[in-house]
C-alpha cells in the first residue's frame, strides 16, 4: 500500500464505520453493520470508487461465545494482532478526550478487488507508549461493556 500521505492527498470519498468485516481473522465487526461495511468496501473496489474507509482497530474484537453442553454461553476476547494484516503508520496525531491529549495511530489494510481496484483502510489505535493506561483501551473492544467506555 501507499503510505498515508499518498492516500489523503488524492480527493477520495471517506467513509467511516464503527465496524468493518472483510477477514474473519480480522475482528473489527460484530454483525449487520460490519458485512454492510464490507460490502460497501468491496463494491467500491469492484467499481474503482476512490474511497477511503475509517475504523477503529479492536484488536479485542467484540467477543467470541463459548456455549458449555447446557447451553450456557461465555464470552471471551476475539483477540487479533494488527501486524499479521496491515502496515503500521509512523504519524500520530492527538486528540482531545476529558480534556487530556489522547494520542492515536494508525493501521493501514488495502483490500484488493478481484476485479479492477482497491480500497484502502485506516484503522486508528489508542494503544499508543505515552497514553495513560485507560486511555491505551480505548480501542481494544469493538463495543465496550459499559456507556463510558461506548461514549469515548
Amino acid at each position: 500500500m501507499e503510505n498515508l500521505h499518498g492516500v489523503l492527498e488524492r480527493q477520495n470519498i471517506a467513509y467511516f464505520s464503527m465496524e468493518i468485516g472483510l477477514r474473519s481473522e480480522i475482528s473489527t465487526y460484530a454483525g449487520g453493520l460490519g458485512g454492510l461495511a464490507g460490502d460497501v468496501i468491496r463494491s467500491a473496489a469492484d467499481l474503482n470508487i476512490p474511497l477511503v474507509a475509517v475504523t477503529l482497530v479492536s484488536n479485542k474484537g467484540y467477543f467470541r461465545q463459548i456455549l458449555d453442553p447446557e447451553g450456557n454461553q461465555t464470552e471471551h476476547a476475539d483477540e487479533w494482532d494488527p501486524s499479521r494484516f496491515m502496515t503500521l503508520c509512523e504519524e500520530e496525531v492527538k486528540v482531545k478526550i476529558q480534556n487530556r491529549d489522547v494520542k492515536l495511530r494508525a493501521w493501514t489494510y488495502t483490500y484488493k478487488s478481484h476485479i479492477e481496484g482497491c480500497v484502502p483502510i485506516i484503522f486508528l489505535d489508542t494503544n499508543v507508549e505515552g497514553n495513560e493506561s485507560e486511555d491505551r483501551k480505548i480501542t481494544d473492544f469493538l463495543y465496550g461493556g459499559d456507556q463510558r467506555y461506548r461514549l469515548k
